[in-house]
């Protein structure tokens, strides 16, 4: 384990610290681009050849550029209409990939006593397959609606609203540390893009992986190269 007063190792950067995991009780992780190696409503808009369309406007929503997200989201969804519910199997099972370290900082969370968390702007069919795949405790997700075996380009609203957008993905996490009777302090949260802010801002330990520059600029552990893992060299167990 690194020591708390050496530099980082290249490719992070760290404000703040020195931090134990082991004083957490909750970490929390975005999904696309975080946990796993793709924007989904992207490789979805591929199957009707609407990629470059819908990548455009993921990556302004990811950039901050474009201020309301529960907007951009539902522009892009109208642009995935038709496409075939098993499309979704066959980029489960043939192009979704675990970013690097993924797994090995999860099982340390885990050793260490923290429960893990899902939540995404992307969608249920996705994030509860993740869930139980890495064996994360909660998840939390946009539930595309299916009709006839094809996409409507639709959300079906669910118990706490419609959208995950920021201000979903810190409520979200602010009410599972309610539930485990903690306060945000004892929390981290990673993320990558400009939606993760909100909850990234809200708890006590903020991680960008591969991130926006502005979303990077603003966490306290800004991972640029290699794993997820790198952020265990500079949290004492």
């Amino acid at each position: 384990m690194t020591d708390a007063f050496a530099p980082p190792p290249a490719g992070l950067t760290v404000r703040g610290g020195p931090w134990r995991l082991a004083d957490f009780r909750l970490a929390a992780f975005d999904m696309d681009s975080t946990l796993i190696d793709m924007e989904c409503v992207d490789e979805i808009a591929a199957a009707v050849g609407r990629k470059a369309e819908v990548a455009a406007i993921t990556e302004a929503a990811m950039r901050g550029e474009i201020a309301d997200y529960a907007t951009s989201l539902r522009q892009r969804l109208a642009l995935l209409a038709g496409v075939p519910e098993a499309a979704l199997h066959q980029l489960y099972d043939q192009r979704l990939r675990l970013n690097p370290g993924v797994e090995t900082f999860i099982a340390a969370c885990r050793a260490a006593g923290l429960k893990t968390l899902l939540v995404s702007g992307g969608f249920t069919f996705f994030t509860e397959r993740l869930r139980q795949r890495l064996g994360l405790d909660f998840a939390r997700g946009n539930q595309l609606e299916v009709v006839d075996g094809r996409l409507s380009g639709r959300l079906v609203p669910q118990s706490w609203g419609e959208v995950v957008d920021g201000a979903e993905k810190r409520r979200t996490v602010l009410e599972v540390c309610s539930l485990l009777g903690i306060s945000p302090a004892q929390a981290l949260a990673v993320g990558d893009g400009a939606n993760d802010l909100p909850m990234m801002q809200a708890v006590g330990l903020s991680i960008a992986f591969h991130a926006k520059p502005a979303v990077a600029a603003q966490a306290q552990i800004a991972i640029a190269q290699g794993g997820m893992d790198g952020a265990l060299a500079v949290l004492r167990p």
